[in-house]
């Protein structure tokens, strides 16, 4: 037998069967699987690795129900296992970049990028450099949609919230953004069959 923590699908696998969960087992999701979903979330491509991402995993009933209500009522939300909220905190991603650039690189060049990273951020305002993680969280989210997928878990991507009313229900800063929010737990339904346009349709080739 595998162990829990160990995806049971390929990536090809967890992609084609990935589907918007939004009922599921009321059994709890083992903190071992968390934290292997996450891992693996953490190992998304990120611009210049600045990392920008942070995740709040809720399984409080009374957060839950204050969750539901701030997703306007959205009902997966109370009755998931756990919710996975991704957050954008750029203030925390400044404080530690000495400990994103690599550390493989000479002490001059690591200096040099430290110095020209925190110039860049610095010269953005709070919303651009927000928009700058979001592009990060976004992959991040497909990662742990396909982590959860492979290792037997449902999810459904949530945008569809009041974003302030979450920050303020798990008493985050006012300049940590929640980008998105994910109920997750095992299946209770098999979820709607995927509709997408042609191959044709999407792809061009050049040259």
């Amino acid at each position: 037998m595998q162990p829990k923590h160990r995806a049971a699908l390929s990536v090809e696998e967890a992609i084609e069967t990935r589907r918007s969960i939004r009922a599921f087992q009321p059994d709890p999701i083992d903190r071992a699987d968390l934290e292997e979903i996450i891992r693996l979330t953490t190992l998304a491509p990120s611009a210049r690795n600045l990392q920008p991402w942070r995740f709040h995993v809720v399984t409080d009933p009374t957060l839950k129900q204050q969750l539901q209500e701030a997703a306007f009522g959205q009902p997966w939300v109370g009755s998931a296992p756990a919710v996975i909220l991704i957050t954008i905190d750029m203030e925390d991603t400044l404080a530690r970049l000495d400990e994103l650039v690599h550390p493989s690189l000479p002490p001059a060049e690591r200096e040099k990028r430290i110095r020209s990273i925190r110039a860049d951020l610095e010269r953005r305002t709070p919303e651009e450099r927000i928009q700058w993680g979001m592009i990060d969280a976004s992959i991040a989210l497909g990662f742990l949609l396909l982590a959860a997928r492979a290792m037997g878990y449902g999810t459904v991507p949530m945008l569809g919230f009041d974003h302030v009313k979450a920050r303020q229900i798990l008493n985050l800063p006012e300049h940590v953004r929640v980008a998105f929010m994910v109920p997750i737990g095992r299946p209770a339904e098999e979820g709607r069959p995927r509709h997408r346009l042609a191959l044709e349709q999407v792809l061009t080739y050049h040259g």
